[in-house]
């Protein structure tokens, strides 16, 4: 079967695609996170936060055969680059230097999330082919700049690879659930103190300081998860949230309607850690979870006072022992952010695939990535000898199988 079989149809809004069939297809895929479903990716564009005049168009690309879906992806005209976390400001400066137009582009992307997972969500591969095919193709009909998928999952990009799409890598720090054993041999960990015995004296000692200052600062935590969340959970955890977001000098690109469609349609992939000191609540951290995958992700936190350490507790401390306490297997941490090193989240390469219609600026690129990819291996090479394992656990940590605090 070739991409001749499939009639293509682009949507404008994921409102337009059928929830069940949306979803059906996602469910296919080795790693189908909860950011990636309809209702996700519906509660973004109804709530405001992705909207044309912020950057992103909706052109949702969708293939067809028999009048049942095979295939799917979210698209967005970009006339920006922010809410990506894959930069390309300077590419967009190259282009304007020489008096080419770099906007709008085509992202295959969810908005604001740097979540490694699936992309092109298909049927089988040659849907998927055909796919990547037709976002191409789409592209050149619309005379755009270019096309970029961002945190794709293997895959998607061995697809992407094969329709002559460019790589480029990235890092990000992600925390598993192996205790090492005898022969090599892993196992989860049993508590929090099983799994700073994983770690190098210096950092246990580092990490159990930085509990005690949150610790003898008065600062208790409480969780609570899907439906058990209240509606004052929801809008304190805004309150801190904004605010944050706020003191750094931007407004923050989720609004209050976001999360309250998400506690209304997907209240089950959330977890919420509340502070509280002297019976006031101070600080919270909103954290993903996919109880099918046994997967977190820390996504976002924020907090009214300010209390040394209180974010690497809120964050990470409490995050992990949940994990380790509900056996857990995998603590994604976002985007950036070598801290997180210290904190036993080791570095994964994530991959995006970069197709441009300028064929003297796709040869150019192709260069700069060959350079930076060299660059990422030396940095992941770098990271390595600062890993906070013992002598002898102290591997790299593997590609995922294959997100912002």
């Amino acid at each position: 079967m070739s991409e001749f079989d499939y009639v293509t149809r682009v949507f404008s809004s994921p409102a337009q695609i059928e929830e069940s069939a949306w979803n059906a297809l996602l469910a296919l895929e080795p790693d189908p996170s909860p950011f990636m479903r309809h209702e996700y990716l519906v509660a973004l564009h109804e709530s405001g936060s992705a909207r044309p005049r912020a950057g992103w168009q909706a052109q949702f690309v969708t293939l067809w055969r028999a009048g049942e879906l095979q295939a799917a992806c979210p698209m967005y005209l970009k006339n920006n680059s922010y809410g990506e976390y894959v930069f390309d400001w300077a590419w967009a400066n190259a282009y304007a230097q020489h008096g080419l137009d770099y906007y709008p582009k085509a992202l295959v992307a969810v908005p604001f999330t740097p979540v490694p997972g699936a992309r092109l969500l298909a049927r089988n591969a040659s849907a998927r082919a055909a796919l990547v095919k037709a976002l191409i193709q789409h592209v050149r009909n619309e005379d755009l700049s270019s096309v970029h998928l961002l945190f794709a999952q293997p895959a998607d990009v061995a697809a992407c690879e094969e329709a002559g799409m460019m790589l480029r890598h990235t890092v990000q720090f992600h925390w598993k659930n192996e205790a090492p054993g005898a022969a090599g041999l892993s196992s989860s960990f049993t508590s929090f103190e099983h799994f700073l015995s994983s770690l190098q004296q210096e950092k246990r000692k580092k990490i159990r300081q930085e509990r005690r200052k949150v610790t003898d600062a008065g600062v208790t935590f409480r969780w609570s998860r899907g439906a058990d969340i209240t509606g004052s959970d929801w809008d304190f955890f805004y309150r801190c949230y904004e605010r944050t977001y706020l003191e750094h000098g931007n407004a923050p690109y989720l609004n209050r309607d976001f999360f309250r469609r998400m506690a209304q349609t997907l209240p089950q992939h959330w977890l919420l850690f509340v502070a509280e000191r002297e019976g006031r609540a101070i600080a919270c951290s909103l954290i993903g979870i996919d109880e099918t995958a046994r997967v977190a992700y820390g996504r976002y936190w924020g907090a009214l006072e300010r209390v040394d350490c209180l974010h690497f507790e809120a964050c990470y401390y409490a995050p992990l022992a949940w994990c380790i306490e509900h056996n857990f297997r995998r603590f994604e941490g976002g985007a950036q952010g070598e801290h997180k090193m210290a904190r036993a989240l080791l570095p994964v390469r994530t991959t995006s695939a970069h197709w441009l219609a300028h064929p003297s600026f796709a040869e150019a690129v192709e260069r700069f990535l060959e350079r930076e990819g060299q660059g990422i291996g030396q940095y992941m090479d770098h990271l390595a000898g600062r890993n906070p394992l013992k002598p002898g656990l102290a591997v790299r940590a593997p590609a995922p199988p294959v997100t912002e605090l």
